[in-house]
């Protein structure tokens, strides 16, 4: 099975940017849409973006037009780039694979078949 393990996480000012990396190990991503998630302390864990198998790129309300996500197949890795970061942005950022990614036209994306191969996840601070 793909294991997958998020980086790049940190203590940035509000207006800054981080770019968050996902890699995997133990197989290849190729078929899989893989997705960000996050999680803030005394929150639910909520979908931040997604990068499909076929290209396709989805977003949560809450992050578009900030946050950009690519995918690099030869290096196995998925990036987030996270710009004009708002402390709201705080919490632990996960990845990790979906089956199919749609639109939803109140939060900005939904999921299907989400993995619960969670990994340990980075920390994303986000200081005012």
């Amino acid at each position: 099975d793909v294991q997958l393990q998020a980086s790049g996480g940190g203590l940035v000012q509000a207006g800054g940017s981080l770019r968050l990396s996902c890699a995997a190990s133990g197989g290849t991503f190729d078929d899989y849409a893989i997705g960000w998630f996050r999680q803030a302390e005394g929150k639910e864990r909520e979908g931040v973006s997604c990068s499909a198998w076929d290209g396709g790129k989805y977003y949560a309300k809450s992050v578009k037009g900030r946050f950009t996500i690519s995918r690099d197949n030869t290096k196995n890795t998925v990036y987030l780039q996270m710009n004009s970061l708002i402390p709201e942005d705080t919490a632990a950022y996960y990845c990790t694979t979906i089956r199919l990614c749609v639109v939803d036209y109140q939060t900005g994306f939904a999921t299907v078949g989400v993995s619960d191969n969670w990994g340990q996840g980075t920390l994303v601070t986000v200081s005012s």
